[in-house]
């Protein structure tokens, strides 16, 4: 059987569905191949804590400065995006370097992460040079289509 080929627009505008109609899950199919994309509630839950230190950003100086950055960066010029639904990797396995650290230079098609959909591992690569201003999500983090995750300037 040859290997699917993956439809990243198609996976796009089924992650826009699910937000816009408030679906956990949805699925599509063509002969015998299928994607299915769905959220959990998990993955909701991760977006909350963006929330609650901008009450009080001065009170913890480091900790909650970087939790306000986190939702300033959704329209940062130099922000890379989550281009799907998935859980995100920063190392190619366990156990090993991660891909970038934070004020490393990277170059454009460097990977910088990997996000696991559908049993599948998508690299994520740098579409500009730059240097690593941010890492916003952690090892094994659940993501939404279109969260930032690195910041490059």
């Amino acid at each position: 059987m040859a290997p699917m080929k993956i439809d990243h627009e198609a996976i796009r505008n089924l992650a826009t569905l699910l937000t816009e109609t408030d679906l956990t899950e949805i699925e599509i199919a063509e002969g015998d191949k299928r994607i299915r994309v769905t959220r959990t509630l998990t993955a909701q839950v991760f977006s909350a804590p963006n929330t609650l230190p901008q009450t009080a950003p001065a009170a913890n100086a480091a900790p909650a400065a970087a939790e306000p950055a986190a939702v300033s960066h959704e329209n940062h010029p130099g922000a890379v995006k989550s281009p799907m639904v998935g859980t995100v990797y920063l190392q190619p396995e366990p156990g090993s370097a991660t891909f970038i650290s934070k004020g490393q230079t990277v170059q454009a098609g460097d990977t910088l992460l990997i996000i696991e959909a559908m049993k599948v591992m998508n690299p994520i690569k740098a579409e500009k040079g730059g240097t690593v201003q941010d890492i916003l999500v952690d090892d094994s983090q659940p993501v939404e289509f279109g969260q930032p995750l690195v910041i490059i300037v």
